[in-house]
């Protein structure tokens, strides 16, 4: 009875491995992930097209390596994200994704350029410091403090993210 366990196992290991590679996958047998990266092999960067109060701006932001940036990246695959922001805490500027991703939140305190996950469904882009159970999904990078918090300006500002080529 347990070589026709170890059988059924093995099977059902092998059947796993099989169906992840005839998908083309980056994903393991146990369903995890490895972080997406460039064919270079550093880590996937994204491009953030701000409009606001202060004209426009394009930001550049390397994506974190958890299973939620590997969801946004997923998601920015079939083509850019259009997310209307609003200030929140003189902080932050936060808006709907339209969709649920998977959260990897941890206690974390947020710097300028932190693109967070909140609650799943929300994005933020912190131009300051914030305290909280949050998913980060990647930073911003290039910009200080100052030049972020001028370029995202006072009020709300529509932010197009997509996959950097």
């Amino acid at each position: 009875m347990k070589k026709i366990k170890h059988v059924f196992f093995l099977l059902g290991a092998v059947f796993c491995l099989a169906a992840a590679c005839a998908n083309g996958s980056a994903d393991n047998a146990l369903g995890e992930s490895e972080p997406k990266t460039t064919a270079q092999g550093g880590s996937m960067k994204i491009s953030i097209k701000i409009t606001g109060d202060n004209g426009e701006h394009t930001l550049t932001a390397t994506l974190a390596e958890n299973k939620s940036a590997l969801a946004f990246a997923e998601l920015l695959e079939k083509g850019p994200l259009t997310v209307h922001m609003s200030d929140y805490g003189s902080f932050e500027k936060v808006g709907s994704l339209g969709t649920s991703l998977p959260r990897t939140d941890t206690q974390i305190t947020t710097e300028a350029g932190d693109i967070i996950l909140y609650q799943g469904n929300q994005i933020t882009i912190y131009y300051d410091t914030n305290s909280w159970n949050f998913t980060r999904l990647g930073k911003v990078t290039g910009l200080s403090q100052a030049e972020l918090k001028a370029v995202l300006g006072k009020g709300s500002v529509t932010a197009v993210f997509s996959l950097k080529e």
